[in-house]
């Protein structure tokens, strides 16, 4: 079959085009012999490159991994809204099964958490009895994945007692140590980071990514624009801060910081992309937070004041890109989303595909 894309077909920020074409599952920009514009072949609209989401835990849940099912259904939740490639921001499961499936988005694994004991959440993590172990942990988790490795890098320290609050897990010369193991191994490293005490290390040891990143200051916000590096935002995630805090009330200082942060989450986003950090769209589903929610994100970003353009761009063509993913190219494998209209201009038409196209088939939507 072929497919014929009509309307405004958006290939990156410079270039659109008004028509292309599928056929063998792949895009091609010049009318296809073959091409008929019968009714049913016909996709019309504002069609993007396949929507990313980079921060996602496809086979976890609340309290750890789920079955191969489980994971499916996750999986299936995240492509019927529109997302044909997935970060996996770290599973405690082992889903390189996914890659097997064409029927499921793209996955590129991030091997499991790594921890210390108590440290992180219960089953989520793998966790380190010293600190030591890290980089060579690293260099595990890097073969294990897809060319990324997730740390994290801070979390509320019990032991503390009344005191207790969020802390470093990692040395910062051990943590270089295991930055570098990964760019040895030909990964890059991403750190899930709420405090403001972990950011100098993260940056300092030549970090990819930052994850959440809510205790940066206007000095790590220069830095990290400086060096280029990603945020994923996590609004969805960040939201619930105030949730978090009402639960940890036995530790009143930890309190009184998430809901500080939960406070200042949009404002760190602003900050962030006018000093023009390059700000990611991810749901953190697979804990807390349903698959299929990259919608609910993009609207929380452009709620914190970033252009509906540069969400949709980082939700889709600009973060492919900077994964390596193919986008909309000629002989590039049709990974696409439909919309009725222009998700660039009123970010709700995000949460009503018309159709969604992976890998050249119809695989959900309204046509």
């Amino acid at each position: 079959m072929v497919l014929h894309l009509r309307g405004t077909i958006v290939l990156d920020d410079e270039r659109e085009v008004g028509e292309a074409w599928v056929v063998g599952g792949r895009i091609t920009f010049e009318r296809p012999s073959s091409a008929r514009d019968a009714q049913d072949t016909v996709l019309e609209g504002w069609v993007l490159p396949g929507l990313v989401d980079v921060h996602c835990h496809i086979g976890l849940a609340s309290d750890g991994p789920v079955d191969d099912g489980t994971a499916e259904k996750q999986a299936l939740a995240d492509r019927d809204s529109g997302v044909l490639l997935v970060r996996d921001a770290g599973s405690p499961a082992d889903t390189g099964w996914v890659h097997d499936r064409d029927d499921l988005p793209r996955l590129i694994r991030a091997g499991q958490h790594l921890a210390r004991p108590k440290r992180y959440l219960r089953h989520y993590g793998r966790e380190l009895e010293s600190v030591d172990q890290l980089p060579a942990a690293v260099r595990e988790e890097a073969a294990r994945g897809d060319g990324w490795v997730k740390l994290v890098a801070d979390w509320i320290d019990r032991d503390l007692g009344d005191e207790g609050d969020l802390r470093p897990l990692w040395p910062a010369d051990v943590l270089a140590a295991a930055v570098a193991e990964a760019h040895a191994a030909g990964a890059r490293v991403t750190a899930h980071t709420f405090a403001t005490e972990s950011l100098d290390a993260l940056l300092d040891a030549g970090i990819d990514c930052l994850e959440h990143a809510t205790g940066a200051t206007p000095d790590h916000i220069d830095r990290i624009a400086a060096a280029g590096i990603p945020v994923t935002a996590t609004l969805l995630q960040i939201g619930q801060f105030e949730a978090i805090a009402a639960q940890g009330s036995r530790y009143p200082v930890f309190a009184a910081r998430m809901r500080a942060l939960h406070a200042h989450r949009y404002a760190l986003v602003r900050e962030l992309h006018e000093a023009g950090v390059p700000v990611l769209v991810g749901t953190d589903a697979g804990g807390t937070i349903a698959h299929g929610k990259i919608a609910d994100e993009a609207a929380e970003l452009v709620r914190a004041g970033i252009p509906a353009l540069d969400v949709v761009a980082a939700a889709s063509w600009r973060t492919r890109a900077w994964l390596g993913a193919e986008g909309l190219d000629e002989g590039a494998s049709a990974d696409l989303v439909v919309f009725g209209a222009d998700p660039r201009q009123d970010i709700e038409a995000l949460a009503a595909p018309r159709a969604v196209v992976l890998r050249g088939e119809v695989v959900a939507g309204r046509r």
